[in-house]
């Protein structure tokens, strides 16, 4: 455990959460984040379909999962993917996407392929998802996308990261008017320790306690603080077009 995380269970949903009977999707449920939304779903009674483009990642994540699942890939590159994902679906209450391929590094250095692979994952697969999607939710149905606090706390390297966290944000607003009453949020993490710092190596430990003692929080996130917002944002029926900050303040330090 990382110093400046709290020994908490990514698995467990919230007291008092009840998905019993409701369908609900996963895009992204390879990924650590994707996999603890599943798992807590799960466990909360819903019958979740597991979605990205790696089928063995996904089969992994329903390895893990205490109630029924389905896997059915899909890749938010590709319309026709998307769309075919959605006959494929049917009908189902919650959409959650974890979705994103963050293109990072100096101005200079972007590749527009990159460039359009990060925007395809978080505004424009979001869009496309929504597009061919929200008319099986539902009626109490949602989307909750991820968006990120770059958009409020840019930095050199991240103009990108920043630019698509930024456009998802306004992209909630928007289709939570277009596709009413079906709503739609975004989930806005900050500093959270799913193993995407691990790459830091012996550095990691002192970037995150740098990291919890600038925020007013005082730690670092972990997934089970994600998993908490994602099932707010489904669970309560009258918050829509929201971008619930899950940053221990971070865009505010």
């Amino acid at each position: 455990m990382s110093i400046g995380t709290p020994p908490l269970s990514a698995a467990t949903p919230p007291q008092g959460t009840s998905l019993l009977g409701q369908r609900l999707i996963v895009v992204g449920a390879g990924s650590r984040t994707g996999r603890a939304v599943a798992t807590a779903a799960s466990a909360a009674g819903a019958t979740v379909v597991l979605a990205g483009p790696d089928p063995r990642k996904l089969e992994w994540t329903a390895g893990e999962l205490a109630g029924p699942s389905e896997v059915l890939p899909v890749d938010l590159v590709e319309e026709q993917s998307i769309a075919r994902f959605a006959e494929r679906v049917g009908t189902f209450d919650h959409l959650v996407s974890t979705a994103a391929m963050p293109a990072n590094g100096p101005l200079r250095d972007l590749e527009l392929a990159d460039v359009q692979r990060a925007f395809a994952a978080k505004v424009i697969g979001p869009l496309l998802l929504a597009k061919h999607l929200a008319g099986q939710a539902s009626e109490r149905g949602s989307f909750t996308f991820f968006s990120g606090v770059a958009a409020w706390r840019p930095a050199p390297a991240r103009t990108v990261m920043a630019t698509t966290n930024g456009a998802l944000a306004f992209l909630v607003q928007a289709l939570a008017v277009e596709i009413a009453p079906v709503r739609v949020n975004a989930v806005s993490p900050g500093i959270v320790d799913t193993g995407s710092w691990d790459g830091l190596g012996a550095d990691k430990d002192a970037f995150l306690r740098g990291v919890a003692a600038r925020n007013p929080a005082r730690r670092v996130g972990t997934p089970e603080d994600l998993v908490k917002a994602v099932l707010y944002a489904i669970d309560n029926p009258y918050v829509t077009g929201t971008v619930l900050h899950v940053d221990g303040g971070g865009r505010l330090a």
